[in-house]
Order: structure tokens, then sequence, then C-alpha cells
């Protein structure tokens, strides 16, 4: 499942809305736990289940930071830092990092397969 999360991010930032911010937030954290998990099947990394994300509060508006967790067939644990600047724009700029045992696999401004081309 490809997902824009840039248009994720917006949603969440730019309601007003409590249940309305709760769905957006919900759909910005499957949107990168669903391109996780195709970041990783591309490197040959295959999970348990997919990531389980969370999205922590930040003090602005203009920051949303998401920190997953997963575990790989061979039960190391998979780690999913994330944040976006500027996400009350529409255009956020987005950073991911991805360790598995301690060690960064991956490191991108986007995720999903074929978002650079964007």
């Amino acid at each position: 499942m490809k997902k824009v999360l840039g248009a994720c991010i917006v949603l969440l930032l730019v309601t007003g809305c409590n249940l309305t911010q709760r769905i957006s937030d919900g759909a910005y954290r499957n949107a990168v736990s669903d391109g996780v998990e195709d970041e990783l099947q591309l490197q040959g990394i295959e999970l348990q289940e997919r990531p389980l994300c969370t999205t922590p509060q930040t003090s602005a508006d203009s920051v949303v930071r998401v920190k997953c967790t997963a575990l790989t067939q061979t039960s190391e644990p998979v780690i999913v830092h994330g944040v976006a600047y500027d996400a009350d724009t529409v255009r956020p700029r987005e950073s991911y990092v991805v360790t598995v045992a301690g060690r960064e696999v991956l490191r991108k401004t986007c995720l999903s397969l074929g978002c650079e081309k964007r």
C-alpha cells in the first residue's frame, strides 16, 4: 500500500477537531508503518508483523514526530525514528532513520516505493 506521507501530515495539523486529528494521526502512523515495511522488504528484511507506530506530542504544530518498533523474522529489534518539519505547510520536510539491532539500515527523506521521484 503506497501512501503520500506529506498529505497525512497536513491533514493531521490543519484540523481543529480532536476526532479528526486522531483519525489523521492514525492515518499518518499507518502510512509510515506501510512505508517502512515496503522499504525493508526491498532490502530483504522481513518483519514478524507490521511496525507499531506512535506519534509523540511535540511543542510545535510545525513538527510531527513518529516512532515505530517491530521485530525481524529472526527477532532482531527494528526501530524507526521519523520527523516532519514544516508539517503545517503544503510541503513538509521529512526524515526517517531505521535501525535493525542497533545498526542503521535506512536513512531517507520519504517512505514508500518511488517516493523520491515525486
